[in-house]
This record gives C-alpha cells, structure tokens and sequence, in this order.
C-alpha cells in the first residue's frame, strides 16, 4: 500500500511537466508529422498525399543545397566557439572582482535578442554608414569599405562574427562550471611537481572539464543546424538564394511559396538528421570520456 503512495505522490510531482511536455511538444510534434502527410496549404484546403511530400524533398536541390550551406556554417562557427570560450573561461575562472566584472561583460550580449544583435550587426557591417568598415579602412586593411552581403563568402563571415559575439559568453559560462569544479588540491599538487600553466591546462583542466566543453559542443552545433534569424535579418538569402539555411528553406516554403505540407516534411527531415547527429555525437563523447 505504502509503494502505491509513493508511486502515485511521484506521479504527481511529474504531471506538470508531462502535461507540459504533451501539450507544447508531443501535441504540435503530432501535428507537424500529419501536416506532412498531406498537401495543405497556408492559404487553406489539401488533401492526403501519403509520402509524396518525402519523396520530393529528397530530389529537391534546393533544399540539400541549403542544408550543405548549413553544416559549412555549422562546421565553421563551431570551433571558434569552442576555442573561443574556452580560451575565455581559463582568463575569467578566477573569483575576484574585477574578474567577475568582466566575466559578466562577455556574457551580456547572450540575454540580447538573436534578432535585435542580428540587426545591430546588419548596420555595423552596412557599406555607408557601418562602423566595422570604417575601422578596417582606417587601420589598412581595406582600401575601400566592403559590400558585405554582395558575396556568399562575405555575409556568412559577416554572420559569424555577429553570432561569435553573440552567443560566446554562454559557452564560456558552461566551460567554467566546468574548470571551477576541478578540485583545487589536483591543480595545486600539479604546480608543486613544477607543470608550467599550460601543461596544467593540457593535462588537467582540458581533460577533466571535457563534459562541460562536450555540452557546450553539442548545444553549438544543433543551434548552429536550426540557424535562421541571422540570416534572415542580415543576408536575406543572398546572393541568389546561396545563403539560406535549411530552416530559412523551410520557411520560404511554408510562409512565402504556401506550401504548408511540404515545409512540414522538410523540417521532419532536418528533425531526424539533427536527431541521428545528435545521437551519435553523445555516445562517442561517452566512449571519449570513458577511455
């Protein structure tokens, strides 16, 4: 009788979050699969088409074009992130003051909007009046103010640093947790047997903070896959389309073409990938940190 009570006081204790998980996850999920099943329009009317949906999304270029942008991103952002940041942690670990201060400075821009810092960043790299030109000019190396968003190269360099700016502080927030939980007792019979700083920070710190850099990764690289509002508000697909995003694809599909059922297949598709990717990232971090 008494482990009736517990398992029904249990229930209990989780049915926020199951009612939460069900109504704004499983329910819209569910939706999203039947929408995909079906040639519905954003303008009304459709009717069931099975997997035709499917078996167009796997022959439309268009689409593998976008996503092949996406993972160049991905592979791009990613590192400077994860150097970045952890370069950022070893310089703000420490607890004092002035430190702390400066550890809040790097993290301020990640509670500013994706879309407000995207638009910041639009102006600062605009040919006329932005003043990332204008520094680059005035230093030597720009002859002349560049056309950021002219060329695919560009813009998504261009995107890039704005996200780098952007989203850098969470990842060094993450990796300092990481750092500050390693026993001080570790680091300091390390100095005693005379490792300099960077054997410390090869042998000890990166090692026993690989959890906290492997969560860091793995948030960076799916957020890096659902990229869509930077490029949205600074490129806007351009030059000829050679900058959107998968998601960006899904969208001009779903809310510019109308094309309601076949948008939901295409992000069911992303869905998997990132699914599949993500799965297999997790179970080769557990291998690394196990071996």
């Amino acid at each position: 009788m008494l482990a009736t009570n517990n398992k029904f006081v249990g229930l209990l204790y989780l049915a926020p979050a199951i009612i939460f998980v069900s109504i704004f996850v499983l329910y819209p999920l569910t939706q999203l699969i039947a929408v995909s099943l079906t040639s519905e329009s954003l303008l009304g009317g459709g009717e069931y088409v099975g997997f035709e949906n499917y078996t167009k999304a796997f022959s439309d270029k268009a689409f593998w074009r976008a996503f092949w942008f996406t993972i160049q991103y991905t592979a791009y952002i990613t590192p400077i992130l994860m150097i970045l940041g952890f370069l950022l942690a070893l310089l703000t670990t420490i607890n004092r003051p002035l430190v702390q201060f400066t550890r809040g400075v790097i993290f301020l821009p990640v509670v500013i909007g994706l879309a407000s810092s995207s638009l910041l960043w639009f102006w600062l790299f605009d040919q006329q009046v932005g003043l990332f030109n204008k520094l680059l000019v005035d230093v030597g190396i720009l002859d002349k103010p560049l056309v950021w968003f002219r060329k695919a190269y560009s813009g998504q360099l261009a995107v890039v640093i704005s996200v780098s700016w952007k989203v850098v502080g969470f990842g060094m927030l993450l990796m300092i947790a990481g750092i500050q939980s390693i026993s001080s007792e570790v680091i300091e019979a390390a100095k005693i047997d005379g490792a300099t700083y960077w054997q410390r920070v090869r042998r000890i710190i990166l090692p026993l903070s690989m959890r906290s850099i492997l969560l860091a990764t793995l948030i960076s690289i799916i957020g890096s896959m659902l990229a869509f509002d930077q490029f949205y508000l600074m490129t806007g697909g351009a030059p000829r389309g050679q900058t959107f995003t998968s998601v960006y694809w899904i969208y001009q599909n779903s809310f510019v073409y109308f094309k309601l059922g076949y948008g939901s297949a295409l992000s069911v598709i992303l869905m998997v990938i990132i699914m599949f990717g993500t799965a297999v990232q997790i179970m080769l971090s557990r291998r690394g940190t196990r071996s």
